[in-house]
């Protein structure tokens, strides 16, 4: 894993901003059991447009961390905000669907409908807005969803594949159908878990490089997770290493070091 660390960075961090952070974790714990305690006191911090990547051994706690942050997952314990808005039993059914709503997922399985267009994919982003049902298909949708997709296929260049069905496209093709599908909301937030794990290396490059380069000109903020630590270093302005449920350091991706590696995965 180490082998694959290369020097490349991207460059234009985010800057810092006196506002109030768009995600912030004291203490945040989840446990299923007593025994099967997964978040151990975590504390972070995240601004808005920053791009944040997780790494960590399997079963550190970087999955059950980015779905918690957002409240799909309840924590046990610990206060957690985002969007300035509390998340957890205290959050109302409101704030829940407030802050689903400026949130974008990809996940590292494509989750597309497969005999469905492309554009109609794409427009599936849109379920949750008022009169959502007509996301269902893109011949129901009104005209300005429709126009949102298409715009959202060509940030991401496949516009020319709008009416293809989706199981008509590479696994590197519909896996940016997900981050079309993702940013058709005009999110504030982007979640992305392993998003470039099942593709090949040259796929996965460029996934993560549209990934970061999208989020920084849209200025959304961004949180994934990876394996790979050339994409966790190559395309965040920091880095979050777990180990046991805890963090075990946060820094700027271009201060880690093969040693912090080392130590995260092997010590």
């Amino acid at each position: 894993m180490l082998d694959h660390l290369t020097d490349a960075r991207t460059a234009g961090g985010t800057a810092r901003t006196a506002d109030a952070p768009l995600i912030e974790a004291r203490g945040l714990c989840k446990a299923y059991t007593r025994r099967a305690v997964v978040l151990d006191g975590v504390d972070l911090r995240v601004e808005a447009g920053e791009r944040v990547a997780l790494i960590g051994s399997n079963g550190s706690g970087k999955s059950t961390l980015l779905k918690s942050l957002i409240g799909l997952h309840p924590i046990s314990g610990g206060e957690l905000s985002c969007f300035g808005e509390p998340v957890g039993p205290e959050a109302s059914r409101a704030q829940r669907l407030r802050m689903r709503r400026q949130t974008g997922f990809v996940f590292q399985k494509h989750c597309l409908v497969r005999r469905r267009s492309v554009l109609s994919n794409v427009i599936h982003g849109l379920f949750g807005e008022a009169g959502s049902w007509r996301a269902f298909c893109h011949s129901l949708a009104p005209e300005d969803w429709r126009a949102r997709a298409m715009d959202a296929l060509d940030a991401v260049d496949l516009a020319d594949k709008a009416m293809l069905r989706a199981d008509t496209l590479s696994g590197g093709q519909q896996q940016r159908v997900a981050v079309a599908r993702a940013l058709v909301r005009k999110p504030r937030l982007l979640i992305a878990d392993e998003p470039a794990a099942s593709l090949d290396p040259v796929s996965g490059r460029n996934v993560m490089e549209l990934f970061s380069t999208l989020c920084r000109e849209q200025e959304i903020t961004l949180i994934y997770t990876s394996h790979d630590m050339a994409h966790a270093t190559a395309y965040a302005d920091r880095v979050v290493a777990l180990k046991g449920g805890r963090v075990h350091f946060d820094r700027p991706a271009e201060k880690v070091t093969r040693a912090n590696l080392q130590d995260v995965f092997d010590g």
